[in-house]
């Protein structure tokens, strides 16, 4: 049978960033007890005292992202460059047997030139091609024949260079991600490799990513 620990842990995991705010001392554990009440109520099926919610609360242990918190931020603090880059377009296609060779297309006239950004991530479904602005119009005629499903344009990068043990690091990416959430900048795409990490946000939301970013390593 469930107890009621476990039930608030569950409601408490299920609500973005509380656990956070919680073990940071930002909500009223009282208020929070009355408020999730009802909920703990429904999973036991059977009345239960404010009260031992209220220490169901503080009984919980630190939450994950406090246990990795001190690693983490000292891994944001040594994070290397952030690069920025403007006037990008976003392709989704539906994957074909062809696909792959309109983007053999593409990079051909590309050729060497570095300062046109491309970036492709192929899924089971579909295939999604991040490229300069620039070449949008030899983007939409090399694949005037594949199926588009979306194209989005007025977008921009923010690339973040990695420091090399980032992939012992446990928790960056939310790290990362839930800050730019609470600043209500929606993400576009992310693209991964070894040691880079870029989000792709709309040109209104680049300085403010940029700025969050910037904010979250100094302060680190």
């Amino acid at each position: 049978m469930i107890t009621i620990g476990t039930a608030v842990k569950e409601i408490i995991q299920l609500t973005p960033y509380l656990e956070e705010s919680l073990a940071d001392g930002l909500i009223n554990v009282s208020s929070l007890a009355r408020k999730i009440l009802p909920q703990v109520e429904a999973r036991l099926l059977k009345p239960v005292q404010e009260g031992a919610v209220v220490m169901a609360i503080k009984r919980m242990e630190p939450s994950y992202y406090h246990k990795i918190n001190i690693g983490l931020k000292n891994f944001v603090k040594n994070l290397g460059d952030f690069i920025v880059r403007s006037d990008l377009m976003d392709y989704t296609f539906q994957n074909s047997p062809t696909l792959i060779f309109r983007q053999r297309d593409l990079l051909k006239r590309i050729g060497e030139n570095q300062k046109i950004f491309y970036s492709v991530s192929r899924g089971i479904f579909e295939t999604t091609l991040i490229v300069s602005t620039i070449f949008a119009h030899d983007t939409d005629e090399i694949f005037s024949r594949e199926k588009l499903l979306s194209r989005k344009q007025g977008l921009s990068s923010v690339t973040i260079r990695l420091p090399a043990e980032n992939t012992e690091i446990s928790g960056f990416y939310y790290y990362i991600l839930k800050n730019l959430a609470w600043e209500n900048i929606n993400i576009v795409e992310l693209i991964s490799t070894t040691n880079e990490f870029t989000i792709l946000v709309s040109e209104n939301d680049v300085n403010r990513a940029f700025s969050v970013l910037m904010r979250l390593k100094k302060t680190s």
